[in-house]
């Protein structure tokens, strides 16, 4: 009876997750806390309703769905998942009521403070994170299983198999946990390279436009430029002095249309074998006069012998730009992080700034074209150093909310040997 119980939980506790991945897509509101907070505690409830009653306490899967509306929704997806079940125990009554409260309130604490460490990860190691999250639950839960009947006096029936009902319950809950986790990783992904592939589209349309006007723009440049220069020898006092300043300007003009060229299709010309601890050291110590300007720390913590096979000059020149935006976006006092690690078989760099950090809204349009938060800028220092990491076969992530600052995670292939070594 138990195992029929516990694999009708199962199903329920992944029909939010189906339900999800069905209208994810179509309902702009299927990510709002209060959405996964309401499914997951309907799921919750159900799986309390439909429990296996024995040694006065109910054997069931309520705390996945807890797990997974904290974990993946947030505070307050998690805090109304618990909501629901607190008001499902109370409907249903019976001696343990106390013991039920405490328990959930117990279980809850666990995945709120995981959530935030697990929500940076990504894929397989988001699942197994998730899978370790669900063991704190489980073990509460089998805990109090154990400890109420000889606190309560509860008599045991002499048929009873506690050990083998244990196992059983602990099995198919982290079955729960694992189906649910993967389900939920599978629709992120399929939503995410959906988006990569619009984003591209839009990116390669912008890259045409923007390298047509920059060819279109830098031979008038280059004419002017050049009788410029022939003017100068002869000009003396101010008047040398406006052609000077017009010869710096035309060179700032001529580094922004050759940031567009880049922006439209990057080539890395020279590759080769790239220390990531050296060339992020060397760009920490280029803008540390930046960041000392703005009474800023840059912490760092990088880890050695990490190679990849890339454009060293590309590379620096997206990596500064991020660094850089960091360093603008943080208030004075504040500190940048940059750590770099082998994650998964691959090269992950981190950058976090303490920053005012962006809305849902501004973190869509980051990498598009007069796009900045900045009063004074273009995006597309962002928007370059976004086509860079893409064209090395990198992926970069931008992670942010109001008031809490913002994390960039880059990613790039390993060099193939140390790929190997890593796993």
């Amino acid at each position: 009876m138990l195992i029929e119980i516990l694999f009708l939980n199962v199903l329920i506790v992944i029909a939010p997750v189906l339900l999800y991945t069905a209208f994810a897509e179509r309902c702009r509101h299927a990510h709002s806390p209060y959405v996964i907070g309401l499914m997951n505690g309907t799921a919750s409830s159900l799986c309390l309703l439909f429990s296996y009653h024995e040694l006065e306490l109910y054997w069931d899967l309520r705390y996945i769905p807890l797990v997974l509306s904290t974990v993946y929704g947030g505070p307050l997806a998690g805090a109304i998942n618990l909501v629901m079940i607190l008001l499902t125990r109370t409907y249903i009554g019976g001696n343990a009521l106390w013991f039920g409260y405490i328990s959930m309130s117990l279980v809850f604490i666990g995945p709120l403070l995981a959530a935030r460490k697990v929500r940076v990860l990504s894929g397989n190691s988001r699942i197994k994170a998730v899978m370790l999250v669900s063991i704190y639950p489980s073990f509460i839960m089998l805990l109090i299983l154990v400890s109420y009947p000889f606190f309560n006096e509860v008599q045991k029936p002499a048929d009873f198999p506690l050990l083998q009902t244990l196992l059983v319950f602990f099995v198919l809950h982290m079955l729960g946990a694992w189906l649910s986790s993967m389900l939920i990783e599978f629709t992120c992904e399929r939503l995410k390279m959906r988006a990569d592939i619009q984003r591209a589209e839009k990116m390669k349309t912008l890259g045409e436009l923007a390298a047509s006007i920059a060819h279109e723009v830098r031979n008038p440049l280059t004419v002017v430029s050049g009788f410029l220069q022939l003017m100068r020898p002869n000009e003396e006092g101010k008047n040398r002095q406006y052609l000077n300043f017009a010869m710096e300007e035309l060179a700032r003009a001529e580094s922004i249309i050759s940031d567009y060229l880049n922006f439209s299709k990057p080539h890395l010309t020279k590759l080769e074998l790239v220390d990531l601890a050296e060339i992020l050291n060397t760009i920490i110590t280029l803008l540390t006069p930046m960041a000392s300007k703005n009474n800023l720390f840059i912490d760092s913590a990088l880890e050695e012998r990490i190679y990849v096979f890339t454009d060293r000059g590309q590379l620096q020149q997206a990596l500064v730009n991020v660094v850089k935006n960091a360093i603008e976006a943080t208030p004075s006092g504040g500190k940048v992080n940059v750590s770099s690690a082998v994650v998964d078989g691959q090269a992950r760099i981190i950058i976090a700034d303490s920053g005012k950090g962006m809305n849902k809204e501004q973190l869509s349009r980051i990498g598009t074209l007069f796009f900045s938060t900045k009063e004074v800028g273009t995006g597309l220092g962002t928007a370059v150093a976004i086509r860079i990491i893409e064209t090395m076969n990198g992926t970069i992530d931008y992670e942010s909310e109001e008031g809490a600052g913002t994390t960039v995670t880059i990613t790039l292939p390993l060099r193939a040997e140390q790929s190997y070594l890593s796993l």
